[in-house]
């Protein structure tokens, strides 16, 4: 069975009732929600033609919001204008972009089982494509630290899950985080998240956000939260649960400027405090999968779901990169 149709189970025999005029697009778990998007905002589609829309990455240098269809096995950008535009094609089935330190797209690639920089020129760059002598699994989301490195997870989708890559054995024992130092060593973090997803960094560096998606992969009992761990000389500490949820799974992150968590989950956009109360919910009518802060004044909030990229303007700004 396939990720999206296990999330989109999950989803209907859960929190979302699969109708989108059966809740309220805004939903509202504390007054302080207020404080983040009024009341009228709606979130305005910006592309319905993708098959499984990941990866979103404001670029404004490259065009736009770029975004990767894992299983069309492409890249698109999104100008500010709204045309929709190849970015590449194919892609490797890419999942996860983020900017480097020097604004350099840096991708996860499910096909190839690595994690590749594109360069100004706009040849590749591979940072990683193996641990300890052995084939990634397939690298799924990243995140830049404050120092320069890259920080990314490593579950089994893309080797496991049709038309995201190819399926295959895994040769990690393992599901990791892993860190690229800005020198190029591959270092593993942790193997404590069994599936590890969606990734992202709070404003000061001191706590890593990683998404928890066990429950994704054939199994209705596995695990599904927001893990946050602590940061110290490069280093985690143990993992505290943020947020555990009753249905579907967690995927991709986004920090707001006060350290908001804007997590895509099965019934739309949660976003939480760091210590975990619920603010409130942005409503989509099929599982999101990733949300990313962008706009010429970085209140636009962006959010893939299935074959859709939609975008909301917000009242606050996402959290400032790194650099």
């Amino acid at each position: 069975m396939r990720r999206r149709d296990i999330l989109c189970g999950l989803a209907a025999s859960g929190l979302w009732s699969g109708h989108a005029s059966a809740a309220p697009i805004l939903r509202s778990d504390d007054p302080r929600f207020a404080e983040l998007v009024d009341p009228s905002a709606r979130p305005m589609p910006l592309y319905r033609e993708g098959r499984w829309c990941e990866g979103l990455c404001w670029a404004p240098h490259l065009g736009g919001l770029i975004v990767s269809d894992v299983r069309s096995n492409r890249m698109l950008v999104i100008r500010e204008n709204g045309e929709v535009k190849p970015f590449r094609d194919p892609s490797n089935n890419a999942n996860g972009n983020i900017l480097d330190a020097k604004g350099r797209l840096v991708t996860c690639e499910h096909r190839t089982r690595r994690v590749v920089r594109r360069e100004p020129v706009g040849t590749m760059t591979v940072l990683a494509d193996s641990y300890d002598g052995k084939p990634l699994n397939s690298p799924n989301d990243a995140a830049l630290a404050p120092d320069g490195a890259i920080w990314f997870t490593d579950p089994v989708f893309g080797i496991t899950v049709p038309d995201e890559g190819i399926q295959a054995v895994p040769a990690q024992s393992a599901r990791r985080v892993y860190r690229i130092d800005p020198a190029g060593e591959v270092q593993g973090m942790t193997d404590a998240v069994g599936q590890p997803n969606g990734i992202a960094f709070a404003p000061d560096g001191h706590t890593l956000y990683v998404t928890e998606t066990s429950a994704a992969l054939d199994n209705a009992e596995g695990a599904r939260a927001i893990l946050a761990f602590p940061v110290k000389d490069r280093r985690l500490g143990e993992p505290r649960v943020v947020a555990a949820l009753d249905a579907g799974a967690p995927d991709g992150l986004a920090i707001d400027e006060a350290g908001r968590i804007y997590a895509a989950c099965a019934d739309g956009v949660r976003i939480y405090l760091p210590d975990g109360t619920l603010l409130g919910r942005i409503a989509t009518a099929t599982p999101a999968s990733n949300v990313e802060f962008g706009g010429a004044d970085g209140h636009r909030l962006f959010i893939s779901a299935g074959s859709v990229v939609a975008a909301i303007d917000l009242k606050v700004r996402g959290a400032a990169k790194a650099s």
